[in-house]
């Protein structure tokens, strides 16, 4: 089969026929239709993620067609058009991914390839509304989002939501679950552009982080916010504090813009609640994709690019100039 390797010392990886697949009792083997971009994988190949090895085929969002499956797997798997979990070894009756924890792509083989092979039990049937594109998209974005929103914050009907960072993949899925359950929500980016596309999709309003003074240009447009999503931390981070209404809760998935620092008498004066959060576990996958299901979400694709061509969508996406999903896709 074909494969995007990412050798030992390289930051670019190989498009190259490798060994095909031999599946074991309780796994499939799935025809790769498209897989997406995280920028988890930017950063394997620049050697910023802990534990890097080497030889690997990264990836961890993917959709495809279940080719076989091992003698332990309910054949009924078999043809079926499928999502891949890639939040692997985390059981619904834990609170915290545990020690064995791992994600699709490192240190396992991921998506990046004709085929992949996977536990069965991380399987889920593909959502009928959407294409294999569009699919590949929502695995690893959309759990982290459902995680930080639902679970997390436990946000509600008629509350207001602010989800910084809008055009980056987490971010969206973050906004439009937001939508779809209720909420008046409001974004922030460093584009003007990418504002206007979120309001286009249903956003109350918006600021550019870049703006003097961003934060009470959302305090006039909203008043204040019940729920706040955030991605990136570092000094703006503060703000939010003074945007969260009494009894505000925020969670962050990330922290791109490095440290934070919080004002205590502000957090506990207004009674705040402030949650790390990072991917999910089994039960939250299957309520994310009911959830895309019955809303019948269509997941942002900024891009599709022929797997061959890999290394060029990875450059795309450390532009960050996308908005939305970065997708590759193999020939049909």
């Amino acid at each position: 089969m074909q494969a995007l390797i990412l050798e030992e010392g390289q930051k670019t990886m190989t498009y190259k026929e490798v060994e095909t697949l031999s599946v074991g009792a309780n796994e499939v083997l799935v025809k790769v239709r498209a897989g997406a971009l995280n920028h988890r994988d930017v950063y394997i190949t620049q050697g910023l993620y802990p534990g890097v090895r080497t030889p690997i085929i990264l990836g961890s969002d993917g959709a495809g067609v279940v080719e076989k499956v091992g003698a332990n797997v309910d054949s009924s798997w078999l043809r079926k058009s499928v999502i891949m979990n890639p939040s692997i070894g985390w059981d619904e009756s834990m609170k915290v991914q545990p020690k064995n924890y791992r994600i699709l792509g490192m240190p396992d083989n991921g998506t990046f390839a004709d085929y992949v092979k996977i536990d069965s039990k991380q399987l889920a049937p593909m959502p009928k509304h959407l294409s294999f594109e569009q699919a590949a998209a929502l695995p690893l974005g959309g759990l982290t989002a459902y995680r930080a929103l639902v679970t997390k914050t436990q946000a509600q009907a008629g509350e207001k939501a602010l989800i910084s960072g809008i055009g980056g993949g987490v971010a969206l899925f973050a906004f439009q679950f937001a939508v779809a359950l209720g909420l008046d929500v409001y974004v922030t980016s460093g584009s003007d552009e990418k504002i206007a596309k979120a309001i286009a999709m249903g956003a109350k309003g918006g600021a550019n982080y870049k703006a003097e003074n961003w934060h009470k240009s959302l305090k006039e447009q909203a008043g204040g916010f019940d729920v706040i999503i955030d991605s990136a931390g570092g000094d703006g981070f503060k703000y939010f504090l003074d945007l969260a209404n009494p009894a505000g809760r925020i969670a962050f998935y990330g922290g791109t813009r490095g440290s934070f620092k919080v004002n205590p008498q502000k957090m506990f004066w207004k009674q705040l609640s402030l949650f790390g959060s990072t991917m999910g576990n089994d039960q939250e996958f299957a309520a994310m994709t009911q959830l895309v299901e019955d809303k019948k979400i269509l997941p942002v694709v900024d891009s599709i690019w022929d797997m061959k061509d890999g290394n060029e969508a990875f450059a795309h996406m450390d532009a960050g100039k996308q908005f939305g999903k970065i997708v590759l896709k193999n020939p049909d």
